[in-house]
C-alpha cells in the first residue's frame, strides 16, 4: 500500500550533519537530489479566502540517496527519476486542502519517501502570499525526514 492509499512510510528524525554516523540510520548518504523553485497552486489555509482562490506555493526537496548502483548501471530504475519526481511533489501541494502547511510540508516528505531508493528528504514549502499584515519577503516551513 502506498501513501496515497492511506499507508505512509515511517518518518523519523532531525536534520543529518552529514558528519560521522547518524543515529539509527547509519552515515547520510553522500549522494543527492535537488529540485528547487517547484511551483504549484494549492488552496491551504485556515482562512476562507485562502479556501475559495487559492494561491502558489513554492517547493524546494532535496533526497539523499546512494548513486552507486545507478552510476555503475547507467540504469534510471536504479536511481529516482527527478522529473517524475517533481510531478509527484507538486501534485501532493495541489490535491485535497488543508489548514496547515506543516500538514502539506509532511505530505510531501511521505511522497518522496515512497521512493524505495530514498533514505533522507528535507522539504521546505514557501507560502509567499501568507495572510500576513506586515511586510515580508516569505514564509516557510522545512521538515527532515529519513526511513528508520
Amino acid at each position: 500500500m502506498t501513501a496515497s492509499q492511506g499507508e505512509s512510510p515511517k518518518l523519523t528524525g532531525p536534520e543529518p550533519t552529514g558528519e560521522g554516523p547518524e543515529p539509527e540510520s547509519g552515515p547520510l548518504p553522500l549522494d543527492s537530489i535537488t529540485l528547487t523553485g517547484l511551483r504549484a497552486a494549492g488552496h491551504h489555509g485556515v482562512f476562507e479566502h485562502e479556501r475559495a482562490e487559492g494561491q502558489e506555493f513554492v517547493i524546494d526537496v532535496t533526497v539523499w540517496l546512494d548513486f552507486a548502483a545507478a552510476a555503475a548501471s547507467d540504469a534510471l530504475e536504479r536511481t529516482i527519476h527527478y522529473g517524475v519526481l517533481a510531478e509527484e511533489v507538486v501534485a501532493a501541494v495541489e490535491r485535497d486542502p488543508v489548514d496547515l502547511i506543516e500538514t502539506v510540508v509532511e505530505r510531501i516528505a511521505a511522497v518522496v519517501l515512497e521512493h524505495r531508493q530514498a533514505r533522507r528528504v528535507r522539504v521546505t514549502l514557501h507560502k509567499p502570499s501568507a495572510p500576513i499584515t506586515v511586510p515580508f519577503a516569505d514564509v516557510a516551513v522545512t521538515i527532515t525526514r529519513a526511513r528508520p
